[in-house]
């Protein structure tokens, strides 16, 4: 064999002993959930904090009198409603939009609340309308100035309080919400809802 060839065997050796190396750095086991399966790993927000909440504001918002008090103001009509902004206060990142959907859902299914398209939603939506007015037939087209204005519109935030000795760790998070009349500004419904957990960061790895 003349060294070149031995060269070359070499490397192709090396380099199937680097393929290999890789292809076990990069193995992974997935395992699919019961996505209502309660599951804590860091401590941080997950989606058990977010079904919580979401849950519990659906239930306060319909607990409520102020859906009953418009319809019966306004001839059986039911209030519209708004998504507005709901700030993230806290140190760490916290999917707001996952709640804040859940409680949409739950206002269009019920059947009590109408929902209209929030502010980037509706900007997609006329840039639509203005292209239907050049390209679309005169039958088919979206008119203008037809859209549904909001009685009142849902705004909030999230809080969090940290206290940690040691290896121990307590985190406590306060969502506000409430709806807001958008004609007098008064705040017609609140809701809350808080969370306290304990971490112990031996047990976590941290």
């Amino acid at each position: 064999m003349t060294f070149l060839s031995t060269v070359a065997l070499r490397r192709v050796a090396a380099l199937g002993l680097a393929a290999v190396s890789l292809a076990a750095c990069n193995n992974k086991r997935v395992t699919r959930m019961d996505p209502a399966r309660v599951t804590d790993l860091s401590g941080r927000w997950n989606d058990v904090d977010s079904k919580l909440v979401a849950n519990a504001l659906i239930e306060q918002t319909f607990g409520g009198p102020w859906t009953t008090q418009y319809t019966a103001s306004h001839g059986g009509t039911s209030p519209t409603v708004i998504v507005g902004t709901f700030r993230n206060r806290t140190m760490e990142h916290v999917p707001i939009g996952t709640f804040v959907k859940d409680l949409e859902r739950a206002y269009v299914n019920s059947g009590r609340v109408r929902l209209v398209a929030s502010r980037d939603e509706r900007t997609e939506m006329r840039d639509e309308r203005e292209d239907q007015q050049v390209n679309a037939s005169a039958e088919s087209r979206a008119r203008i100035g037809k859209e549904s204005g909001a009685n009142y519109m849902l705004q909030g935030d999230v809080q969090a309080i940290e206290d940690a000795e040691g290896r121990e760790k307590i985190v406590f998070y306060q969502i506000d919400a409430f709806l807001v009349d958008l004609e007098s500004n008064q705040k017609v419904w609140i809701g809350q809802h808080k969370i306290k957990k304990y971490i112990d960061r031996r047990r976590v790895g941290w």
